[in-house]
């Protein structure tokens, strides 16, 4: 997404030409391009997917939706295995349509999840609940922190569900650190994305993620908690910037390359 101006062949040869082995996915191109031809394509490439994103929205009250949204996981699920990725991550869906219950809402998450789970398993795939900043609640994700996300998790193997750490969702969180650990403890840190935290944010607020470098987050310092907690996979850059997209894709990801190497890397 950070570059979804590229073309899925053209991001394959930017990734290439850069040096960069690892790309996560999301599924809108991944269909749009599809499937198969996506799976060889990074296989002709040498890439490796990291994660497709996203499953979830897993909220809803109605029973037709639930089965619907239910399906569309399994196929997810499925999407992400035919891709050789282990790990599916999950946006959880915000409250219902004239709904005021964010504890009922995640409720249903769980109920969700002892479904989805042992399918996932059974495919090859690990679930990665994403808590998303509480900006987004209402109408995109009820689960906002880390705690949240490991309190629906824990109810499940770790092979099963764990969460994602993401930079821009979880900066603010004083309890962060600690939860972190919680997670790398149990093995439940799937997946670690960065992005930067700038204002004034978009009107909308969704495409408002930050270069690296640009915003107010200590990258190192987040690194430093995901490391101490055992983890030792790779380390994704999501960026949803209108003024990024609007510009030569790969000279995005080379900027991008440049400033993880500059403040992230030691």
């Amino acid at each position: 997404m950070t570059v979804k101006q590229l073309s899925l062949p053209e991001l394959a040869d930017a990734c290439t030409d850069l040096g960069i082995r690892s790309v996560g996915l999301w599924r809108e191109p991944v269909r749009s391009y599809g499937l198969e031809a996506t799976a060889k394509l990074v296989r002709d490439a040498g890439l490796t997917v990291t994660t497709l994103c996203r499953g979830g929205f897993l909220t809803a009250i109605d029973p037709a939706e639930r089965a619907a949204a239910l399906a569309d996981n399994r196929r997810a699920v499925d999407e992400a295995a035919a891709l050789g990725t282990d790990t599916l991550v999950l946006v959880s869906g915000g409250l219902p349509a004239g709904s005021k219950d964010l504890h009922g809402a995640r409720e249903r998450i769980a109920d969700a999840l002892a479904e989805l789970g042992p399918y996932a398993e059974r495919h090859g795939v690990r679930l990665a609940i994403e808590p998303l900043h509480p900006m987004y609640a209402a109408d995109r994700c009820v689960v906002s922190t880390l705690t949240q996300a490991l309190d629906l998790a824990e109810r499940f193997p770790a092979h099963q569900v764990g969460v994602t750490v993401d930079t821009y969702h979880l900066w603010w969180d004083d309890r962060a650190p600690e939860q972190i650990a919680r997670a790398g403890a149990t093995g439940r840190i799937h997946t670690f994305q960065l992005a930067d935290w700038t204002t004034p944010l978009p009107e909308g607020v969704l495409n408002g993620r930050g270069q690296i470098g640009d915003g107010a987050i200590d990258m190192r310092e987040w690194k430093a908690y995901v490391e101490t907690a055992g983890y030792t996979g790779p380390i994704e850059v999501e960026l949803f910037n209108d003024g990024l997209w609007a510009r030569d894709g790969r000279d995005v990801l080379a900027e991008t390359a440049a400033r993880f190497v500059e403040h992230v890397m030691e």
